[in-house]
C-alpha cells in the first residue's frame, strides 16, 4: 500500500517539528524576524528570505490544515498571501 502526499510530508516532517519543539518560542519569533528584516533590508536578493518564511508558513500551514477549522484556515492563508504578495513585489519592483 503506498502511502498518499500528506502521509509522506509528515513522516519526513517527524524530526524538523520535534527540533522546532526544542527551540523556545521566542528564538523562533526572532528567526522569522531576522528573516523578515533581512528582506526588507538586503536589495535585490532580500526576496529569498521572505520567499523563505513563505515556505515555512506554508510547511506548516499544511501540516496543520486538518485539525483547522475554517476560521482559522483562511486567516493562516490570509497571511501566507500577505507574505508571497511581499516577496513578490520585492522581487519585482517598480523602478
Amino acid at each position: 500500500m503506498s502511502l498518499t502526499l500528506r502521509s509522506k510530508v509528515e513522516h519526513a516532517s517527524v524530526p524538523w517539528v520535534t527540533r522546532l519543539n526544542r527551540i523556545p518560542r521566542w528564538a523562533a519569533f526572532l528567526g522569522v524576524l531576522a528573516l523578515m528584516v533581512a528582506g526588507i533590508l538586503v536589495p535585490k536578493v532580500g526576496f529569498l528570505f521572505t520567499v523563505v518564511i513563505a515556505l515555512f508558513l506554508a510547511w506548516l500551514i499544511f501540516l496543520t490544515w486538518p485539525r483547522l477549522a475554517t476560521p482559522e484556515k483562511l486567516m493562516r492563508l490570509a497571511v501566507l498571501a500577505l507574505v508571497v504578495s511581499v516577496a513578490v513585489m520585492q522581487a519585482f519592483p517598480k523602478a
